[in-house]
């Protein structure tokens, strides 16, 4: 595993050279994708591992079902959401910021990654996290803190988020004690990110030490409380 891993570094360094420090153009415009697995991605997929115990029962995930295969542990039953009809993997349509047409208290897990910074009404949107979770359901969502602005959903890319933020708006809708918001990334990776490079290209000696004032993405747990 090390030496694959070693491998495909060294392949990526080789083919894909890193871009030169005082260059204005990112050296990838699709996140790092080209390059690799993108930085989020590498911090996204950390954060559902270490709660991968909470993917299990009815589970709901945005746009597609890939973390629930994959982080889910006792999955009974997996729903889809997204807004657009050409999502041909969703199974439920839905606007997050008005999903009254959802039936509250429905899933055991919702995971909602990097999608809460393209809805304007966020508080809306938790609203209806909280409803349509069952009594002691969990909600494990990321937000981007640092990230270029979406080219193909530039008119509705609309918030960065701090951890702070992520505390207060979900211990809003959760209520105290039922909220844990964790940061990742550092000035290193930040940087990566912004310029397109992929995890592969950094250690995990660089990677995974976390700076509270260079958060890349921010990782939130919430769980609805049992009794009203």
């Amino acid at each position: 595993m090390h030496a694959l891993s070693g491998l495909k570094k060294f392949l990526v360094r080789t083919i894909r050279p890193a871009p030169s420090t005082r260059s204005t153009r990112p050296a990838s415009d699709v996140y790092g994708f080209d390059r690799g697995t993108p930085l989020d991605r590498y911090y996204i997929e950390a954060f559902l591992a270490s709660y991968a115990n909470d993917i299990k029962g009815h589970v709901l995930e945005m746009q597609d079902d890939g973390y629930t295969r994959r982080f889910g542990q006792g999955v009974t039953k997996t729903d889809v959401l997204d807004r657009y009809a050409d999502n041909t993997r969703a199974t439920v349509r839905a606007d997050l910021a008005a999903a009254d047409a959802i039936a509250s208290n429905t899933f055991d897990c919702f995971v909602l990654t990097q999608t809460l910074q393209f809805i304007y009404d966020v508080k809306a949107a938790l609203f209806h996290v909280h409803r349509i979770l069952k009594p002691g359901g969990v909600l494990l969502a990321t937000v981007p803190a640092t990230a270029r602005v979406d080219p193909e959903l530039y008119a509705s890319d609309y918030w960065r988020f701090t951890p702070s933020a992520c505390r207060r708006l979900c211990t809003e809708c959760f209520g105290e004690g039922h909220v844990t918001v964790t940061s990742f990334g550092n000035a290193l990776s930040c940087a990566g990110h912004v310029n397109g490079l992929a995890s592969e290209e950094f250690s995990k000696h660089e990677l995974d030490p976390v700076d509270s004032y260079f958060p890349l993405i921010v990782g939130i747990r919430a769980v609805k409380a049992r009794q009203a």
